[in-house]
């Protein structure tokens, strides 16, 4: 069953994302992905599309309690809901930005 997750990056790089929402599947894998980046542009990927730098993780993702011993880390669960309007918007975000709007 299908997991969610939000997570933000304290002091993250410059170019590099702020915020992120994970969907997991069943063995903790990413199959959806949006990351937000500090000028407030969004990517995201999954298994058959991309955009920015945006790309699925490659090994699984840990629990949350031992993520949240990482301070530099904030996390959290979310709804499918939560997940989706996020996803729809970088979907929509993009499109705009390459004129298919």
């Amino acid at each position: 069953m299908p997991s969610y997750i939000y997570s933000k990056w304290h002091n993250s790089p410059e170019n590099y994302p702020v915020e992120f929402y994970s969907e997991l599947n069943g063995d903790r894998f990413e199959t959806r992905k949006v990351e937000v980046f500090k000028d407030g542009s969004l990517g995201f990927a999954s298994q058959h599309v991309s955009s920015k730098t945006t790309k699925l993780g490659i090994t699984t993702v840990p629990p949350l309690a031992e993520i949240s011993k990482q301070s530099e880390f904030y996390i959290k669960a979310i709804t499918y809901q939560q997940f989706e309007a996020k996803w729809k918007e970088a979907i929509e975000s993009c499109e705009k930005s390459q004129g298919f709007s």
